[in-house]
C-alpha cells in the first residue's frame, strides 16, 4: 500500500515538473512593422473624436418598436425632412429611430415641435454614448 503512495506520488510530482518546465518555455519576443502612413490616419482619427462630444448633443425619438417598423418610419422621415440626419438603434428586443443632433436644448426642443405634427409619441433624449 505504501509502495503504490509513493509511486501515485512520484508520478504526480514527474508530470507536474514536466507540465511546468513546457510552459516557461513558452516565452518569444514579437516584430510588429506597419506603414508610417497608419499611424498618421489614427492620430488624425484620435483628433477628430476628441473634437466631437455626443454627451451634450440632444436626439429626438420617432419610434420604438419592431425592426421593419424602425426602418420603415426612417424611410418615411428621410424623404420628409432632408436637412435632419436619423438613425436606428436596437436597445434590447426594441429599434429605436433616433433623428437629429442638436448642440441646444432649444435648438432640439424647436424641431421636436415641428416633428410631433406628423409623429405621435415623440420625445427629446439626451444620449449618454
Amino acid at each position: 500500500m505504501r509502495f503504490l503512495r509513493t509511486i501515485k506520488t512520484l508520478l504526480l510530482f514527474t508530470i507536474f515538473f514536466t507540465t511546468t518546465n513546457r510552459i516557461t518555455a513558452q516565452n518569444s519576443n514579437l516584430e510588429l512593422n506597419q506603414d508610417p502612413k497608419f499611424e498618421q490616419l489614427l492620430n488624425d482619427k484620435r483628433k477628430v473624436n476628441t473634437n466631437l462630444s455626443y454627451s451634450d448633443r440632444y436626439r429626438i425619438q420617432i419610434f420604438n418598436g419592431g425592426s421593419e417598423g424602425a426602418k420603415k418610419t426612417l424611410t418615411e422621415f428621410r424623404l420628409q425632412y432632408k436637412n435632419l440626419d436619423g438613425t436606428i438603434i436596437f436597445n434590447t428586443p426594441n429599434y429605436k429611430v433616433w433623428v437629429g443632433n442638436f448642440r441646444t436644448r432649444m435648438e432640439a426642443e424647436r424641431n421636436l415641435v415641428e416633428i410631433q405634427k406628423n409623429y405621435r409619441n415623440v420625445f427629446l433624449i439626451k444620449p449618454t454614448k
